[in-house]
């Protein structure tokens, strides 16, 4: 565990909180963390999860932006459900991240985990555009997602981060709940 570790990992609670609260102060505290996180993977030889960073780095400041468009000044922003077409879309989409990325991954770089770190990489970008796009369906798939990344991150000796990845888990099971609740009482 390094010290940027660390304070990634410090930052990614922080984060992940405010997000399930439903407030857009959780941009300034992902982006820290996303640039951290970036180093910190690529260090390791997860290139997808560092080139996942780069992407997630983009899709906070999208994010801060598309939040803070829909903000009701302390109220918690609204959120909304994808109809059938939208989800067909969203596990289309990260279907063919996970085969692209993994094959580019395992052919090209010496990446330690190609298709394990892509699957994570490819469904992470799923989730972070519907959870930009406050979409009550991001939550499963970052459930799925983070169950996958204990593992992984474990493997490759960043403890930290997998215990990180195991509270995002528990903090996506209560951000998935509130949400659903949320969005009924929009309905």
């Amino acid at each position: 565990m390094s010290p940027l570790e660390l304070i990634a990992a410090g930052l990614g609670i922080i984060n992940i909180v405010l997000v399930a609260r439903r407030t857009v102060l959780n941009y300034p505290f992902g982006i820290a963390q996303v640039v951290l996180y970036g180093f910190v993977f690529a260090d390791a030889h997860l290139y997808s999860a560092a080139l996942l960073q780069v992407f997630f780095l983009g899709s906070q400041l999208y994010g801060w932006w598309y939040w803070a468009r829909s903000h009701t000044g302390l109220a918690p922003v609204p959120v909304r459900r994808l109809g059938s077409r939208g989800r067909w879309q969203a596990l289309a989409t990260g279907l063919a991240g996970t085969l692209v990325l993994g094959w580019v991954m395992s052919r090209y770089t010496d990446a330690s985990a190609p298709w394990w770190d892509a699957t994570t990489a490819a469904w992470s970008m799923v989730a972070q555009i519907l959870l930009d796009r406050r979409q009550v369906e991001s939550w499963p798939i970052w459930v799925m997602v983070d169950a996958l990344s204990i593992g992984l991150y474990a493997s490759h000796g960043l403890g930290l981060t997998a215990l990180l990845y195991g509270a995002f888990l528990v903090i996506a099971v209560w951000g998935w709940w509130q949400w659903r609740h949320a969005a009924r009482e929009v309905i």
